[in-house]
């Protein structure tokens, strides 16, 4: 029943949200006279349909989409929430579909998925970008912290990139298809996305092993009961809106009126709202991934700032001035530097025996709240082995692995990972092949590579490596290896031997952790579950090209000690 729709939905607290974008004016974006084309009546009427008329409908809908479109009374619930009791939110957010779903159409045609999920973002976030969940999910997309890393998506102190409309979509693209490749089911790929691929995958063995949404509904989290049928309802809703006599409300200088510039220096929201006369709110809302109103931006490492368009040849003109504008507050170059050296990236703790948040926030140098907000805790309950999202005040306690983005949870040992997904036993990880980095070869076994002098050892380069993946390897530099074998090109051939220089203090052993693929197993199941890490950076470790596909049996690197 629709009274089961509560505020404290994420659907609708999402929802409620749109009413806080300050940019809406009090006129439609159709003109006047479309405006009446279907009820010429006053804009606040609220036509009825019945239960064949909306069947009807969705039916046709369905002839042309790859999803499932059913109409049941769940669908009923959310088509009542969008269409009748939030439907002057509704028009905010057809509104916002103006700006972002030519956005989203893009990214969608470039991975040749279907284009109605663009309709996902709406239940996701109401088309909100500033949108922030109570579990700390962000963005149009609403990432989550780990699955954002998984695809990409940089997060420190200063810089969000979920909250990046292009970053994020481009993510939520490749997340959806490898969910889908995981599925086979456009439904059941929507509800792992909401719920995570552990809970529909438990869902599915409660069911009998049924991959069907519907059948497998009852035993999926409360809220992503809700997820596929607002979807339904969303697509319904937007596909029929004047039927149901909503028009998108003008979302202001939103539509049409933004542009972007790159930022080659460090820059703070104040000293753009006050050198450009910009109120700070309007810069913040259009720069959401800047979490504490700092571009930390040099001239190797460029940003991009989005403003209103009439203030673009201001910026350009000024730029310089800018930079070294001193605000108000006092804020000027030198002191965002230093604060910019402060940011840490996020690390990573995983709970033992006995701690609990106090302690946990004693050794990090913050607090109990911080470490709550953080992780999205409403309790101080902790249970062996889960993992908390820590900003560390000051250096990192040895017992933090650090969580990189290029690296994602490679630096975590094997003893210290949660559980798997319960498809994947602990025994299915193998920690074999213990390597010293200045010989890459197993230890205590011999190599015909190796010189005999002490600093000095020759790799033969195999299928699929470069310089760069050797470089890592053996913790030296391209340009290092270039000048040790009079290189003047990067290019190496299979079998070729490249001389390595390692001194006493750069080598050091480490170990690989391997794992035996299994019936069912793709390369993103892996990375997600077993191996914490990207899809690319799993095709990077075992030199697999974007055509490979998995055996059987087959063993596999997935991560180093």
């Amino acid at each position: 029943m629709v009274q089961n729709l509560t505020p404290d939905m994420p659907i609708v607290r999402a929802l409620d949200s749109v009413a806080n974008i300050m940019f809406f004016q009090d006129h439609y974006l159709l003109p006047p006279d479309e405006l009446q084309s279907f009820y010429p009546s006053s804009l606040e009427q609220i036509p009825r349909f019945s239960d064949s008329v909306i069947a009807n409908r969705i039916e046709d809908l369905n002839r042309v989409t790859p999803f499932e479109m059913v109409y049941n009374q769940h669908v009923r619930d959310f088509i009542e929430l969008y269409g009748v009791r939030k439907r002057a939110l509704t028009s905010r957010v057809l509104g916002l579909a103006a700006i972002y779903f030519p956005l989203f159409e893009e990214m969608l045609d470039k991975y040749n998925m279907p284009l109605e999920l663009k309709y996902l973002a709406v239940v996701e976030s109401a088309l909100n970008p500033t949108a922030v969940s109570r579990a700390g999910a962000r963005g149009l997309w609403q990432f989550m912290y780990n699955t954002g890393k998984l695809y990409g998506l940089k997060a420190n102190s200063l810089v969000d990139d979920r909250s990046d409309p292009y970053k994020a979509t481009d993510a939520a693209c490749r997340h959806l298809r490898d969910l889908y490749e995981l599925y086979g089911s456009w439904s059941l790929a929507l509800a792992a996305y909401n719920s995570g691929a552990g809970n529909v995958n438990k869902a599915i063995r409660r069911a009998g092993g049924v991959k069907n949404y519907w059948a497998i509904w009852p035993y999926l989290p409360r809220e992503t009961r809700g997820y596929v049928p607002a979807f339904i309802a969303v697509n319904y809703i937007m596909s029929y809106s004047t039927e149901h006599n909503i028009y998108p409300l003008h979302p202001g200088i939103l539509y049409g009126g933004i542009d972007t510039v790159q930022v080659n220096d460090v820059l703070a929201f104040d000293q753009i709202s006050e050198f450009l006369g910009i109120p700070i709110d309007q810069v913040r809302f259009l720069n959401p991934a800047y979490k504490e109103g700092i571009v930390p931006a040099t001239p190797d490492k460029k940003y991009t700032v989005r403003l209103p368009r009439e203030k673009i040849a201001d910026f350009m003109n000024n730029e310089k001035a800018i930079y070294q504008y001193k605000t108000i507050k006092g804020i000027e170059r030198e002191k965002l530097l230093a604060k910019i050296k402060t940011a840490t990236e996020r690390s990573v703790h995983v709970v033992r025996k006995g701690e609990t948040l106090g302690g946990i926030a004693k050794k990090y140098r913050c607090r109990v709240n911080d470490l709550k907000k953080w992780n999205g805790l409403k309790k101080n309950n902790l249970r062996v082995g889960q993992r908390l999202v820590v900003f560390p005040a000051g250096d990192n306690p040895k017992n933090v692995a650090k969580v990189d983005n290029k690296k994602a949870s490679n630096t975590i040992k094997e003893n210290t990972q949660p559980k798997a997904d319960t498809t994947t036993k602990k025994e299915d990880v193998v920690v074999e092949n213990t390597v010293n980095q200045d010989k890459g070869t197993p230890k205590n076994q011999k190599s015909e590579d190796t010189a005999s002098t002490t600093n000095i050892k020759y790799h033969t380069v195999k299928k699929g490596e470069t310089l760069g993946s050797i470089a890592k390897t053996y913790n030296t530099t391209v340009q290092k290896l270039k000048q040790t074998n009079n290189l003047n090109k990067t290019t190496i051939k299979i079998g070729q031997k490249i001389q390595i220089s390692v001194s006493a203090a750069e080598s050091k052993e480490i170990t690989y952790r391997y794992y035996i693929v299994k019936k069912g197993d793709t390369l993103y199941k892996i990375a997600d579950k077993i191996a914490k890490i990207t899809v690319d950076e799993l095709k990077s470790l075992n030199s697999l090209n974007s055509d490979a596909t998995l055996k059987v049996g087959q063993k596999i690197i997935i991560g180093v000690n």
